[in-house]
């Protein structure tokens, strides 16, 4: 185990990060190792950000992340302290990742399994298997093309965008993850089942780009996993990993602006007041909030108040946690449940911005894996609610318990029959926490809507294109949200941040 004892008198450069997010921890981790005295600070009273955990009542519940992807990634920062990840956290492999079940009762079993996954679709539509075989070509090919070799590219150029244009123009980059499910499947059960995708990163997918087909691939390819002990046994390890670098993540710390002095970045004031210098600045938080919010707009020539205002922003979340005395052994981990309706809800939600009466939910039972979430003989729940940003103009306050009211009705009449007589404890997280707890511009979970030209080099970049030394990391800056993505976001990262000696020696940022 590689272990570092720094003295007081450690005259190495400063990084802070703002934030104790994925990619902030990820971020902190590889700052240390290249040689940076690294701080990291966080609103909340304990590491996470969105990926917080709420203890309730003996009921453990991930308030963030709960599909885990990727963990390559993952496994690169371990390695990167000497260490393994697979003797920190135990990582169990989904069967199946999701069960996707339609408001008619039907269902389908969503796996890694390539010859079960043929099955399912013939249980659906016989006639789509050959046009399945050419989504999952196209969907390799945006692997392939997307993720492997673009999303460590920082974009920090024109010269980037150019680079990376003859790829997109091969991925058809313009069309909607929708519009090219759509040309090789008829059966409209199957299009919504090979498109939901981009709702997990905050995207509609009749808007985002197709390259997102790239998450089939990359779940086929890697599988998806949920950690035992909840994704939050994944920040700890995390924060561990920092503490034996000799880096504490000082929570109940709010960032209140980030100190600009000819140009660049010099450090930070915290919400008591104090001033920490720094040599680098590193954002882990919602990147319109960090331009908006933390940085004076005289210092700001790109991502000035009015740009950062005609921006477009993700959807928003209703998310209901609750634990039950009675478990329910027939729910998988995760369950999607889809509506009557699929283009009109996602209309309703990304485009006229209205709270609709019906909706689609995410069901996460994580006891189906990990019993010790909850009191012996109980279950852990959250499920999930895609709603539209604060731009609906929704009073939650107001609204909230109607809405979990009406969702609860919903599941005792599909999945959960007669299970609310049996819930223990209850609270919610509404668009309005993400705004005034999570610091989220319009409330939105996932910051930018990640549309083609909200993308990459269009995206707020991760070395700040208006403040010297100042860099971004996580779902607001490229190549966006979700657990895959910020850590490929902190990886993308290094390749514009100086080395320690440079900055030491007061080399240009």
């Amino acid at each position: 185990m590689l272990k570092r004892t720094y003295l007081p008198s450690d005259d190495r450069p400063i990084a802070v990060v703002i934030g104790s997010g994925f990619g902030g921890l990820a971020a902190a981790i590889r700052l240390s190792h290249k040689g940076y005295r690294v701080k990291v600070f966080e609103k909340l009273d304990k590491p996470g950000g969105r990926a917080y955990v709420h203890q309730r009542d003996g009921y453990t519940f991930d308030a963030g992340p709960t599909i885990i992807t990727a963990p390559f990634l993952l496994e690169e920062l371990w390695e990167l302290c000497g260490e393994k990840l697979v003797n920190d956290v135990d990582l169990r492999l989904m069967d199946p990742f999701y069960r996707i079940r339609f408001d008619d009762g039907s269902h389908f079993d969503y796996t890694g399994d390539l010859a079960r996954m043929r099955d399912e679709v013939a249980k659906f539509s016989l006639a789509d298997l050959p046009g399945y075989d050419r989504f999952l070509a196209e969907a390799e090919k945006c692997y392939q093309l997307g993720f492997e070799e673009l999303s460590n590219v920082a974009f920090d150029s024109l010269s980037d965008l150019f680079e990376a244009f003859p790829s997109m123009v091969k991925m058809k980059a313009w069309e909607s993850i929708y519009t090219l499910v759509a040309r090789h499947l008829k059966n409209d059960k199957l299009r919504q089942v090979m498109s939901f995708h981009p709702l997990l990163i905050g995207g509609n997918p009749f808007s985002v780009t197709a390259v997102y087909s790239l998450i089939n691939s990359l779940e086929r390819k890697h599988g998806v996993f949920s950690a035992m002990g909840g994704t939050g046994s994944l920040i700890k390890g995390l924060v561990r990993l920092l503490a034996d670098l000799g880096v504490d993540v000082q929570c109940n710390q709010e960032v209140k602006r980030i100190e600009v002095r000819d140009g660049k970045a010099v450090g930070i004031t915290l919400a008591d007041g104090n001033f920490v210098p720094a040599d680098i600045v590193v954002s882990n938080a919602d990147a319109a909030w960090t331009y908006q919010k933390l940085i004076e707009p005289q210092h700001r020539k790109v991502w000035t108040d009015k740009k950062v205002a005609r921006s477009k922003y993700s959807m928003s979340l209703f998310v209901w946690y609750f634990g039950t005395n009675q478990q329910y052994p027939d729910i998988p981990h995760h369950m999607i449940l889809l509506g009557k309706r699929y283009r009109e809800l996602l209309e309703d939600i990304f485009k006229r911005k209205v709270l609709a009466k019906d909706f689609s939910l995410y069901l996460h039972r994580p006891t189906a894996t990990d019993p010790s979430l909850a009191p012996t003989g109980h279950d852990t729940f959250y499920v999930l609610s895609p709603v539209p940003n604060l731009d609906s103009g929704t009073n939650w306050q107001e609204t909230a318990e109607s809405y979990r009211q009406a969702i609860a009705e919903y599941l005792d009449q599909s999945v959960l029959p007669g299970f609310q007589k049996h819930v223990t404890t209850s609270f919610c997280t509404t668009p309005q926490d993400f705004q005034d707890r999570l610091l989220s511009v319009k409330g939105a979970a996932f910051g930018f809507e990640p549309l083609l030209l909200q993308s990459a080099w269009f995206r707020p970049h991760n070395r700040s294109e208006d403040v010297k030394g100042l860099y971004m990391v996580g779902a607001g800056t490229h190549p966006g949200a979700g657990i895959p993505g910020v850590l490929s976001s902190a990886k993308a990262l290094m390749s514009v941040v100086p080395h320690p000696i440079n900055v030491a020696k007061g080399y240009a940022q």
